[in-house]
């Protein structure tokens, strides 16, 4: 299948600060709680993401990652994931999160 511009335009990137971290203690696979700020148009979400291999709460909080921000929330455990953030698979298939190489202004969208 052959993907048009249009598909990728659907699919709404932005990037955000991690503001709060903790472990998701409910979830059934390791996972972590993140209270991510898009700036004033978005303003703070929260997701839960496994990424448990490569990253400590504490170590997490002022690092900017990137999220869809507009799919629907989905019910993990007790936490409502309100945006997925996205990664590259390491070799052993963890997460390795996408972050930009230099400081933006949370709420930017990928294009």
């Amino acid at each position: 299948m052959i993907a048009e511009l249009s598909d990728f335009e659907r699919i709404d990137i932005r990037v955000g600060t991690i503001v709060g971290a903790e472990v998701n203690t409910h979830a059934r696979k390791p996972a972590l709680v993140l209270r991510i700020d898009f700036g004033p148009d978005l303003g703070l979400r929260t997701s839960s993401a496994q990424i448990t291999r490569h990253y400590q709460p504490d170590a997490l909080i002022g690092r900017q990652v990137a999220a869809v921000v507009n799919f629907a929330p989905r019910q993990i455990a007790k936490v409502r994931s309100e945006v997925l953030v996205l990664g590259f698979p390491d070799a052993e298939g963890e997460v390795v999160l996408i972050s930009p190489t230099l400081p933006v202004p949370n709420g930017g969208r990928l294009y």
